[in-house]
């Protein structure tokens, strides 16, 4: 935690007016962080469409650039399964209404035949929804271009569902910078809650404590949000040459992600012994200390997500506090709800212990006995 504590406000100024309209920065921070989706994206289908033009003699090859384009996409889940999986719900779609066109030939009733059927087909084969979607965009494009040779626009979209999975292999997108920044999101988020409990501690404020407790339920998103970008950095670095060597440091990540979730928990149980706490309007200043200085520590955990060199000084600033965390000797004449809160933090010490690298059962050993 930084900063001076007591200062910090319970809300924030929000920017309104023509600054805040006219303020480009968000505009541009997307464009940065999808340069390398808008490049890969770029490539490979054009690649698919020249392919299909020119050596495959398709005189439109419509379907290779679309299908690339929506397989690869600007989502944050770039993992080559859920390409895959978009590629086929969209050759699913290319399949029957090659089908329908073959049989029944073009017109406004086959096409809803062969748009009901599409989704009738891809809702059986996948429970995910835009899977069928996907197959029926397909199914109508089929149905809407000219005549072609049989089966000439399968042939169209499988060229453009390997364009986007080789794109994803050769030219894939940086998974790390997400995740960290994602992972940096979390702690920020916990280092706010546990910014805003402190101060409740030390000034009895409930309201403030009621508020430390709705910003610690808040951080549950953000780390469903880390889960989903290290889970597809790591599909993708196993599956690009280029990305292999980060798969270590990848896997340190998932472990201290798996720490934080339990992590970010047990902060909930602290801001509801907090709350209970400040009903009275009593200060506790040794209490909001103790919570201070493990948080404190907890910063340079966030930063050895960059830096492993900052593990074992991470691991170290941790334990220093975690061997403090005796209910009876930090507050021997304490009442039993303020010595309750001091045992919640025990479970929140191991966390961060084991985010550092230790095994939940040496962080436990550094806890004093009870």
């Amino acid at each position: 935690m930084s900063g001076d504590a007591d200062s910090a406000p319970v809300t924030r100024a929000v920017p309104t007016g023509w600054r805040a309209r006219l303020d480009l920065r968000p505009n541009i921070g997307r464009v940065r962080d999808s340069a390398i989706a808008i490049v890969q994206i770029t490539v490979a289908a054009t690649a698919a469409w020249a392919f299909s033009l020119y050596v495959l003699g398709h005189p439109a090859p419509l379907l290779a650039a679309t299908v690339t384009i929506s397989s690869l996409g600007l989502v944050r889940d770039a993992r080559p399964r859920r390409v895959l999986e978009t590629v086929i719900g969209m050759l699913v779609g290319i399949v029957v209404a090659d089908a329908f066109v073959l049989v029944v030939g073009p017109g406004w009733w086959q096409l809803a035949l062969a748009l009901g059927a599409t989704l009738f087909v891809a809702r059986f084969l996948s429970p995910y929804p835009p899977f069928a979607i996907m197959a029926a965009v397909q199914a109508v494009i089929v149905m809407s271009l000219p005549a072609a040779q049989p089966f000439d626009r399968l042939i169209d979209g499988a060229v453009g569902g390997v364009a986007a999975l080789a794109a994803t292999a050769l030219i894939p997108r940086n998974p790390r910078r997400e995740e960290v920044r994602d992972g940096r999101t979390v702690f920020a988020a916990a280092a706010d809650a546990a910014r805003t409990i402190v101060q409740a501690l030390r000034r009895g404020d409930g309201l403030r404590a009621a508020r430390g407790l709705e910003k610690a339920r808040a951080i549950a998103p953000h780390v469903d949000n880390w889960r989903a970008s290290l889970e597809s950095s790591i599909a993708v670095s196993s599956f690009s040459p280029w990305l292999r060597p980060q798969r270590a440091e990848l896997r340190r990540h998932r472990a201290v992600l798996d720490a934080m979730d339990l992590a970010t928990r047990n902060l909930r149980v602290v801001a509801r012994r907090a709350v209970y706490l400040c009903d009275d309007g009593q200060r506790r200043p040794v209490l909001a200390e103790v919570l201070a200085d493990l948080m404190r520590a907890a910063t340079l955990v966030e930063e050895s997500l960059d830096d492993i060199s900052l593990q074992p000084v991470a691991r170290e600033a941790v334990r220093v506090v975690a061997a403090r965390l005796d209910p009876r000797a930090i507050l021997p004449d304490g009442s039993m709800s303020e010595q309750n809160l001091i045992t919640a933090l025990r479970p929140l010490a191991v966390d961060l212990l084991t985010a550092t690298g230790m095994t939940s059962v040496d962080a436990r050993a550094v806890l004093p006995r009870l």
